[in-house]
């Protein structure tokens, strides 16, 4: 097998083209393709006959056979140089020979590539490339300099080759694989289709196989996400749309593109939109459109085609050569002058520019003047349906979507390549013919312009209203229902009067207006049910009368008398042994005056102002937070249990003011955390009032500490442990990285991530060889922990292993993708995926903060979206006093009930009392 150079450069533009090139298929032809090849013939004899004026005919000679004694040839420009070296071969263009400026060097070879094109892409880089590495392998010499002659000025470009040659050589296995397979691979329409001689071909087929390569803008990412799912067509993508409720912070903003939603659309045939919003396309249109030579950085022809009547009228302006550009560009705005408040309509970018290089070039007219605003309020029409309205065509592009509402072109007018050899041909012939081509081009591209802008104002005229009935050709996406199965769904009827006896039928309507009217029991239960919020009078258990004072407290006279006398009843509950009790006190207040001062005040001024006692509060909390009970049903228990009404919102003040009362707890927790010797990190998503949060996880083996903030960026983290100076364990998200303090990643972590890429790429046999290597070591590891426990003495005998195996990933070449994204972030966490190794009682794995983690998870599912950042943020503080009790084996109910501000002495004092291991506790172990 022979690779040659144009088999090569045809695997740059596309694995498909190259083999089919070299099993030799029959090719359907391109008008483009045969130009560009007909073009670089030409300009490599030119470029030719100029590189041999330049040196004396001596110094000149032409295939000369190039080998290691070509270093003392004596000629100084060799043209046509056969290569041919380990199964791969060229045709190098020039190659000229450089003498050594001094005895210690040596002679250096420059190749040259000629290209007709003023830009210089990197594919022709690569084929220099490609000849400098066969040239270098026969020479035994290196070939670091390039040069490639480009252009109508033939510009010589220089080309530094040691870095693309690495590439050359990756790429030179991939294309002798792909040429020693003999079946043709994954079938992918990319950007260099319209210049293939096989474009036609490879069209039809991806047709007729629904291939999902059809659909425009999807990268190679996406398609093998949907291969990995088994998704291989575009009728199997088109089922997978479903369409979801936009969320309320998205409300407002663009809506994002649906491949999907594209692919329901082809296989349905309608359009399919999303959100119709007017264009307010409100004056005079211009729909404007413009051709060029985007290699020249030159425009030669602009159509404007205004519509001031019942017939349009059509502008053209014709430049024959770059020197006319800013005539035609002046015209243009005089035309605008003329019109009254122009509109001008494009479609796409490629006009976008041209009106902002023009200004650029040309000078900006007045901001005031009518062309000025006109080029101001310019309106791209592509953007107004990119992620609006799906039609059903496979691309957005101004041909495809013209087709579909019935505009046609010319046979021979493809694409925009096709204008550019209609250009090219012309200037060298100046034929009338070509021209008018070119004109009735451009003429049918503004005509089909104004056919899509039309299309789009009808679908925003005729859009129903909310709940209207759709139109027969137009599918809102949001009408679309989402079938799922077992679910619980109502029926759509055919026949209006199914459906009002079918609402008949439901439970709720029978209990609510049938079973009412049949039977007196059911009346009776419903009138008491109205009447349950009756006000319920307590018997009080206790009465506490406070004592009268003996002396004024502000004058300290004695003579003091009563004035006035408050009471109040504490609702509580009493603790027994082996149960609760409600307890009622009725506590009396008196009020003295003092005859001397005058002053009112009261007898004792630790008298309450709550209506609940702590120990009622410290209940609702434990039921709310520990239990995980949500509100309303903490209310509802504590209504049904100890006969009390609460009233709504009750468990919601408790726990307000709970959550007041402990803050300074909660601080001194996120305070102890942040200094000391180490600290367990993870961030999880919350949602509040529909805008998207993270709450954060510090965690200890006894501690534990939640923190809010907005979004995921790490400020709030980093300035909290900015000064921390222990040992990190977190996940592989970046803003940890930034912290300055010894870090240790989840090995776990990066199991499960191995794990995943090994499911999805289960024949990458790359990455079958890089997860059993990680398992032969850690095994070892995670055995020794097992039996030792996490001491340094004996897990720092692991350190060489590990200098092994880095050694031997370094080593090997990665060509897989899977395996080489997880090689990348071994290496990048080099020091700190085993730091474990070298401390004692350092974790390998993030168990603290993943069980603090669930914790949350499992409230979160309760408190279901708190109204207000600071609910969420009381949630946040009882929660990290609950899971601190949880892992210091305390009752987080004994801690509430207690009084007490400090855990740690609560603990203490639980310890010594013998009653340290909570009940919870128990239960789990």
């Amino acid at each position: 097998m022979i690779v040659t150079a144009p088999l090569f450069q045809a695997y740059l533009e596309c694995p498909t083209k190259c083999w089919l090139r070299f099993h030799a298929e029959s090719a359907t032809g391109n008008v483009y393709a045969e130009w560009v090849r007909a073009q670089n013939d030409l300009y490599r004899l030119d470029a030719l006959n100029r590189l041999r004026a330049l040196f004396a005919t001596r110094e000149q000679t032409t295939a000369p056979s190039i080998s290691k004694q070509s270093k003392g040839a004596t000629w100084q420009l060799a043209t046509d140089v056969n290569l041919y070296v380990n199964g791969l071969d060229s045709h190098l263009q020039a190659v000229e020979k450089m003498p050594s400026a001094g005895a210690r060097r040596t002679v250096r070879f420059v190749p040259y590539h000629f290209h007709f094109s003023n830009a210089v892409a990197k594919k022709e880089k690569l084929l220099l490339a490609f000849d400098a590495m066969l040239l270098s392998e026969l020479l035994q010499c290196g070939v670091s300099l390039g040069k490639i002659l480009h252009g109508d000025h033939h510009v010589i470009a220089k080309v530094r080759l040691s870095s693309l040659m690495k590439e050359v050589r990756r790429r030179i296995k991939d294309v002798t694989a792909l040429l020693a397979n003999p079946s043709p691979p994954d079938f992918v329409l990319n950007r260099h289709c319209p210049q293939c001689e096989f474009q036609l071909r490879c069209r039809k087929e991806a047709v007729d196989r629904d291939e999902l390569t059809l659909l425009s803008g999807m990268t190679e990412k996406q398609r093998k996400r949907l291969h990995e799912r088994g998704i291989f067509t575009v009728t199997q993508l088109s089922f997978t749309f479903r369409p979801r409720r936009r969320s309320w912070a998205r409300r407002g903003k663009k809506e994002k593109f649906h491949q999907s939603l594209r692919a329901r659309a082809i296989r349905e045939k309608k359009i399919h939109t999303v959100d119709l919003v007017d264009p307010k396309l409100s004056g005079t249109p211009v729909y404007l459109d413009v051709e060029g030579m985007p290699d020249r950085d030159f425009c030669y022809l602009i159509g404007a085609r205004v519509v001031t009547g019942p017939s349009p009228i059509q502008y053209q302006f014709w430049a024959n050569d770059a020197g006319e550009e800013k005539h035609i560009w002046h015209e243009f705005l005089d035309l605008l002058a003329t019109i009254s408040d122009p509109k001008i309509i494009h479609y796409g970018s490629y006009e976008k520019d041209f009106l902002k290089r023009m200004q650029d070039r040309y000078g900006t007219p007045p901001q005031e003047s009518t062309a000025g605003m006109a080029i101001e309020r310019g309106v791209n029409l592509l953007s107004l349906i990119f992620a609006q309205i799906y039609f059903p065509t496979y691309s957005n592009g101004l041909k495809e979507i013209g087709r579909y509402l019935g505009f046609h072109w010319p046979e021979g007018a493809r694409s925009a390549l096709e204008s550019i050899v209609w250009r090219s041909r012309w200037e060298v012939s100046r034929d009338p013919e070509g021209k008018q081509r070119l004109l009735d081009y451009n003429r049918l591209d503004c005509e089909a312009l104004e056919r899509v802008t039309g299309a789009l104002l009808k679908l925003v005229r005729d859009a129903p209203s909310e709940g209207g009935s759709p139109q027969h050709d137009v599918v809102r996406a949001s009408d679309i229902k989402r079938e799922g199965l077992y679910k619980f769904k109502r029926n759509a009827f055919v026949i209006p009067d199914l459906g009002v006896i079918n609402r008949a039928a439901y439970w709720d309507y029978q209990r609510e207006r049938v079973y009412v009217k049949s039977s007196h029991k059911a009346k009776g239960r419903s009138r008491r049910k109205a009447n349950r919020r009756s006000v319920m009078t307590l018997r009080p258990n206790t009465t506490i009368e406070y004592p009268r004072p003996r002396r004024c407290l502000r004058c300290q006279s004695k003579a003091v008398v009563r004035h006035n006398c408050k009471t109040k009843r504490i609702i509580d509950l009493r603790f027994m042994r082996h149960g609760l009790k409600r307890w009622v006190t009725h506590h009396v207040l008196r009020q003295y005056l003092c005859k001397s001062c005058g002053k009112t005040f009261t007898g004792h001024p630790l008298f309450t102002a709550h209506k609940y006692g702590s120990g009622f509060t410290a209940y609702m909390m434990y039921m709310n937070i520990e239990l995980r009970l949500p509100q309303g049903h903490v209310d509802n228990h504590v209504e049904r249990v100890f006969g009390l009404y609460m009233a709504p919102g009750s468990t919601k003040r408790c726990k307000s003011a709970m959550a007041l009362s402990y803050r300074p707890t909660y601080d001194n927790l996120v305070k102890k955390l942040c200094s000391g010797p180490l600290l367990n990190v993870d961030e999880t998503g919350i949602s509040v009032r529909g805008h998207g949060g993270f709450v954060w996880v510090l965690a200890s083996a006894e501690d534990v500490a939640y923190v809010y903030t907005p979004t995921r960026e790490g400020t709030t983290i980093q300035g909290l442990l900015k000064d921390f100076t222990g040992v990190l364990v977190s996940d592989f998200y970046t803003a940890y990285d930034s912290i300055p303090c010894i870090q240790q990643k989840w090995l776990i972590h990066f199991i499960r991530d191995l794990n995943e890429a090994l499911l999805k790429h289960p024949y990458d046999e790359e990455l079958k060889r890089l997860g059993t290597a990680f398992a032969d070591l850690v095994k070892p590891i995670v055995d020794t922990v097992d039996r030792r426990g996490l001491k340094k003495r004996f897990l720092r005998k692991h350190k060489a292993f590990v200098s092994r195996f880095y050694r031997r990933i370094d080593e090997a070449s990665w060509t897989s993708d899977a395996g080489g994204k997880l090689v990348t972030r071994l290496q990048k966490n080099r020091n700190k995926m085993f730091t474990f190794l070298d401390f004692d009682g350092v974790p390998w794995n993030n168990n603290n903060a993943e069980h603090a983690v669930k914790a949350f998870a499992t409230l979160r599912q309760v408190i279901d979206g708190p109204r207000s950042e600071n609910g969420l943020l009381e949630y946040l503080v009882l929660l990290s006093l609950c899971e601190t009790c949880k892992n210091k084996r305390v009752e987080f109910l004994d801690f509430l009930h207690s009084g007490s501000e400090n855990i740690d002495e609560f603990a203490a004092s639980q310890r010594r009392r013998g009653l340290h291991i909570s009940r919870s506790w128990k239960m789990d172990g």
